[in-house]
């Protein structure tokens, strides 16, 4: 158990060391099959790879239930989510091949536990996106993942190997790197990973805020998922729990919309099912621990509608730079690439992108939580010419002003939210 409040991740140190052995077993399966011969075969042979096909929504904690599963299903399609990690399980869980089913019927893909099966004996099918493999693995793992990640590749082409890293207040003993960006960078490098994965839970208190170290560890995903080609997908907070507390539907947008600032192909919430035992006394994730929706069910519906409007056009972006513009700290040097030549005084969050047709997108995040901001704006395009990707339709069109009778473009952004815009080509 990490002794520092601020060390508090999704997966506790014993589920931890449980995915280890099961990872050590797994192995263990394949090399007593002759495996061996092809663990390092997969990259060489030109096996396809996975390729991500819709913006990830997801969570942690599926429905720990037996009851209604199928009801269960429909109920996490109905908030608009697009994916599950795990499946339901219960005392006496409904069969794997009936769970993907439903999946399949409601539009949700599966990462699927690989547990102490041989990549051989996994379920395939439409509605598989990939298999779970380790939480959080110490970088003396990285070795035995390549491995484990080729084979996966070898017998299951085109499905996605999926592994979850530390946030970056992980401690050099738990990464076993000198450093956080040595990790992830040993990670990429070693792994080869299909989609870079981290957790990172920042505080809201008052007194302890915690969001510019996410927007650090933000940076450091973003910068090695564009190295290697693959995106990158986080964990955020949901929940309240040790010195967390409960988000708003606020903190809940500006968690999100700070990653897509940033890049970001995918958000995960923690957690959607509460779990139980000490650490989780208030409950008060998406469901209760007993399987009643909380306010953040709801919240997330909301939120994850548009999340899944935006969604195709937030794939095709390519991430050119983040800015952090911070009151009275406007000026054209803080604005210096990033298609904004103007802002009016408030905090926000600009991510810069260019699209796969030479068109230029910004993400505009209000980095206030607990107000709204209604900022006049000027991007390095005639006014005529600048779009916007409504939520509410996924469609561009022709960016309306909110406020037609002042100067200038005025935008409204409701606390914690953001808009995403799209320019023609320099």
């Amino acid at each position: 158990m990490v002794s520092n409040p601020d060390l508090r991740f999704g997966f506790r140190p014993v589920l931890r060391r449980c995915f280890e052995r099961v990872l050590r077993g797994f192995l263990g399966a394949m090399t007593s099959m002759g495996a061996g011969a092809f663990l390092q075969a997969a990259p060489e042979l030109g096996v396809p790879r996975f390729v991500q096909d819709r913006f990830a929504i997801g969570f942690w904690v599926a429905p720990q239930t037996d009851q209604e599963v199928e009801a269960r299903f429909a109920e996490i399609a109905a908030a608009n989510f697009t994916f599950v990690i795990g499946l339901c399980s219960g005392k006496s869980p409904e069969p794997v091949g009936r769970q993907l089913d439903w999946c399949e019927k409601y539009g949700l893909k599966a990462l699927v536990p690989v547990g102490d099966r041989s990549p051989e004996a996994l379920p395939d099918g439409p509605a598989v996106w990939g298999y779970s493999i380790v939480d959080e693995p110490n970088a003396a793992l990285f070795p035995e993942l390549r491995k484990t990640v080729d084979a996966l590749r070898t017998a299951r082409p085109g499905k996605l190997a999926y592994i979850n890293l530390f946030p970056n207040y992980a401690t050099a003993a738990q990464l076993g790197s000198t450093n956080y960006d040595e990790h992830v960078s040993r990670f990429v490098g070693r792994v080869h990973p299909d989609v870079l994965s981290m957790d990172h839970y920042p505080l809201f208190r008052p007194d302890r805020d915690g969001r510019e170290n996410y927007c650090r560890n933000l940076e450091v995903m973003r910068r090695e998922s564009l190295a290697a080609g693959v995106p990158f997908w986080n964990f955020f907070n949901a929940m309240p729990y040790g010195p967390h507390t409960d988000p708003t539907e606020a903190q809940l947008r500006w968690q999100i919309f700070t990653s897509l600032a940033y890049g970001a192909k995918g958000v995960m919430y923690f957690c959607y099912w509460t779990p139980r035992g000490d650490e989780f006394p208030k409950g008060g994730a998406i469901l209760t621990a007993d399987g009643r929706r909380t306010r953040h069910y709801e919240e997330a519906r909301r939120i994850n509608a548009g999340l899944k409007n935006l969604g195709p056009t937030l794939m095709s972006l390519t991430s050119a730079g983040v800015r952090r513009v911070k009151p009275g700290a406007v000026t054209p040097e803080a604005l210096k690439g990033s298609f904004v030549t103007a802002i009016s005084e408030g905090d926000y969050l600009i991510g810069s992108f260019r699209l796969p047709d030479g068109r230029r997108a910004v993400l505009l995040n209000n980095y206030d939580f607990a107000y709204s901001a209604w900022p006049t704006v000027s991007f390095d395009a005639p006014a005529g010419t600048v779009q916007e990707v409504s939520p509410k339709s996924g469609r561009i069109a022709e960016v309306m002003d909110d406020s037609p009778d002042m100067p200038g473009l005025q935008v409204s952004l409701d606390a914690g939210d953001g808009r995403l815009f799209v320019l023609p080509a320099e």
